[in-house]
């Protein structure tokens, strides 16, 4: 077994929650895992709690709330006592109380709550807030897949989360770059309390990966794959400590843990960041 490596996560959304692949991340030194309440169908808590449960003392278990079953397969809320109710019934599923808990895409229900949108997302963060002071886990964050609404929200004098969870890599644009800069700003996290997802947009077999090369963005970018040097750079966009990554194929997150060797070309970064920024100014309202 390697020596543990935060900066990798293994994340299970649309994964099939296998054993084989959680023993596969422990022996590559990957030992943060992260789930949702809403993942493999509203039961990824109980079948990791049944599958792997001798496992999970081995991770760093992070989980998400926010969505709920009910029609179409799932609906979002933020209100309060779904969302206590649901911290509370994932240390029940898990078996133990999570690491960290997310607040799950809150922008998804902001946009409805307005005029009220700012007072209801200081109640949802008060709620998991005080599902770390009663123990229900160990500390609380946000993650969000359209963090744009949510810099103007914030209300100072609110409980802060410890970790942000944002889309990361060459697929997210400058709008979603900037927002989550914003929140790490308005927030004060360091590197190491903001995460990435998605470095992939969703799979590194999307015809774009064969299209462009990422190693232009790595000092040393021969030494590596196409989907190593993007998964490197997502790092970068924005820059984060950890990346969440999802795969059912273990040789596959040996070659992203690997990959952490390269050295990112900070000029190239900050010259792709001012193309993004550029092209969005450009483009029609």
């Amino acid at each position: 077994m390697c020596g543990a490596d935060t900066r990798v996560v293994l994340g299970l959304h649309r994964s099939c929650h296998e054993r084989r692949v959680l023993t596969g991340a422990l022996d590559l030194g990957v030992t943060a895992l992260d789930t949702s309440t809403n993942y493999l169908g509203f039961r990824s808590h109980q079948i990791l709690a049944q599958t792997a449960g001798d496992l999970l003392p081995q991770f760093t278990v992070s989980t998400k709330v926010g969505y709920f079953p009910g029609r179409n397969g799932g609906e979002h809320s933020l209100d309060p006592v779904r969302l206590h109710a649901a911290v509370e019934q994932a240390a029940d599923d898990l078996g133990r109380e999570p690491d960290l808990v997310f607040l799950h895409n809150p922008e998804h229900s902001l946009c409805a709550a307005a005029p009220y949108d700012r007072d209801v997302l200081t109640q949802a963060c008060t709620v998991l807030d005080d599902a770390v002071k009663k123990g229900l886990c160990a500390a609380w964050g946000v993650a969000s897949w359209d963090p744009s609404p949510l810099p103007a929200l914030i209300d100072p004098a609110a409980p802060k989360p410890s970790v942000l969870m944002v889309r990361a890599g060459l697929l997210v644009g400058a709008r979603t770059l900037d927002a989550a800069d914003a929140l790490i700003k308005v927030w004060d996290l360091d590197d190491g309390a903001v995460w990435g997802m998605s470095p992939f947009g969703g799979s590194v077999g999307a015809p774009v990966w064969a299209r462009i090369d990422p190693r232009v963005f790595l000092r040393d970018g021969s030494r590596f794959s196409h989907v190593q040097a993007a998964f490197r750079v997502a790092c970068h966009l924005p820059r984060v400590g950890s990346v969440a990554v999802g795969t059912d194929d273990p040789a596959h997150l040996g070659e992203l843990v690997d990959a952490l060797t390269g050295e990112v070309e900070e000029r190239t970064i900050r010259e792709y960041r001012k193309l993004l920024r550029d092209r969005s100014r450009a483009q029609p309202a």
